[in-house]
């Protein structure tokens, strides 16, 4: 692969509006696609803005009317803004892409990221990004002074942790030593060219996630980089080393187009299907 380039797009009080990263990240991959710049990375904050994949459903949005922007990725609804670094990588890769290998090479570098900081993160099977381990069910702490097997989340199909206070917080769930979701990732391949790319939590209020119901987990929260750690962490401290472990995964990926398995034509002949 091409050397990886990145771009800051701004910080703090420079931060991008969500628009106009929009734009950019447009008009970058226009850019790749036709091989006028190499693979790029933006890296960023966002004021606060709830941003929804193509999945997210009415049940998952604010309740009081917040304004959420729709977008053209995968996934469901989540939340940017301060304390967040925000990873567009623009790139180009071979057709048909693997989408899911793109993914977990962006997992990789985060998982990687954590680590440098004392953070033990992880996959979790079925729910894409960073995740940081809750205790096993039975070590975890009750909620409201019953037993987590009737923890109403699961069970109760009107329940609705956005109106139940902080006892349910998605923000709160390394109280509950739930898992928590340290980094999102939701992407969109256009033209053999990536587009949006991950958020990962340094040192946020998560208090925002908890008007919505984020990624559409209900029986997990959300985390961040100084809560784990123990410590302030800073966007500046985080971005070398972000940077660094992008660099070292996405630039040295053996890349591979997506395997396409043909199931063989009922109505062939024995002999072709054979030799197929």
């Amino acid at each position: 692969m091409s050397e990886l380039r990145f771009v800051h797009a701004g910080f703090g009080a420079d931060a991008v509006d969500y628009q106009r990263a929009w734009d950019m990240q447009r008009e970058v991959h226009a850019a790749r696609f036709a091989d006028e710049v190499p693979d790029t990375c933006l890296l960023l904050e966002h004021p606060p803005v709830y941003t929804a994949g193509r999945r997210t459903e009415d049940s998952e949005r604010p309740l009081d009317g917040t304004p959420v922007i729709d977008v053209d990725r995968g996934g469901k609804i989540t939340w940017h803004g301060p304390g967040q670094l925000v990873g567009y990588p623009i790139m180009k890769l071979p057709r048909p892409v693997d989408v899911v290998a793109h993914v977990r090479r962006l997992e990789e570098a985060l998982i990687r990221t954590a680590a440098e900081f004392g953070v033990e993160t992880t996959r979790v099977e079925g729910r894409s990004g960073v995740w940081v381990l809750g205790d096993p069910v039975e070590q975890r702490p009750s909620l409201g002074g019953l037993s987590l097997d009737f923890d109403p989340r699961l069970h109760d199909e009107e329940f609705d942790a956005r109106l139940n206070g902080p006892e349910y917080a998605p923000s709160n769930a390394g109280q509950r030593r739930e898992d928590r979701k340290l980094a999102a990732i939701g992407i969109r391949v256009a033209k053999g060219v990536t587009m949006h790319g991950f958020s990962l939590n340094v040192n946020p209020d998560n208090t925002w996630f908890d008007r919505i119901v984020p990624c559409g987990i209900r029986d997990a929260g959300v985390t961040s980089l100084s809560e784990e750690a123990g410590r302030e962490v800073t966007i500046a401290e985080v971005l070398p080393v972000v940077e660094r472990h992008l660099r070292d995964v996405l630039e040295n990926a053996e890349l591979k187009p997506r395997e396409i398995v043909r199931e063989p034509d009922p109505a062939a002949p024995a002999e072709a299907v054979a030799s197929a």
